[in-house]
């Protein structure tokens, strides 16, 4: 997925964050690459089960688009009936890797928020 460049620099990103949000963004992204660190070398099948609620559409556009940015390796086996897996390619694995301390900032923080003491 490649998103229209700013003007304010060449390559079209402000900073880091900004390049990695083109990357990952999106609700299934970051759970695919999850879902591939946890179950390296997954089939489509096994990849929909372990994210409830994605639909096939949208599973196989971010795959591609993942692909496309270099963070997910697919193989195609010439077999019948025909056999392709997803992995994790090097700069996925640094890009999940990345991602670990957003996962423990959002274990930490309460699930049910209410305003907070002392707000008026």
């Amino acid at each position: 997925m490649t998103t229209l460049n700013r003007p304010s620099t060449t390559d079209g990103h402000v900073c880091g964050i900004d390049t990695a949000m083109e990357v990952i963004g999106g609700k299934w992204k970051v759970l695919i690459l999850w879902a591939l660190h946890e179950h390296p070398c997954r089939r489509f099948g096994e990849l929909r089960r372990l994210l409830p609620g994605v639909t096939e559409k949208v599973l196989a556009s971010h795959l591609r688009e993942l692909e496309a940015d270099g963070v997910v390796h697919r193989v195609s086996y010439d077999e019948v009936p025909p056999r392709v897996e997803y992995s994790l390619t090097e700069d996925g694995v640094r890009l999940n890797d990345a991602l670990q301390p957003l996962a423990a900032w959002g274990r930490e923080r309460p699930t049910a928020r209410g305003p907070e003491e002392g707000e008026g």
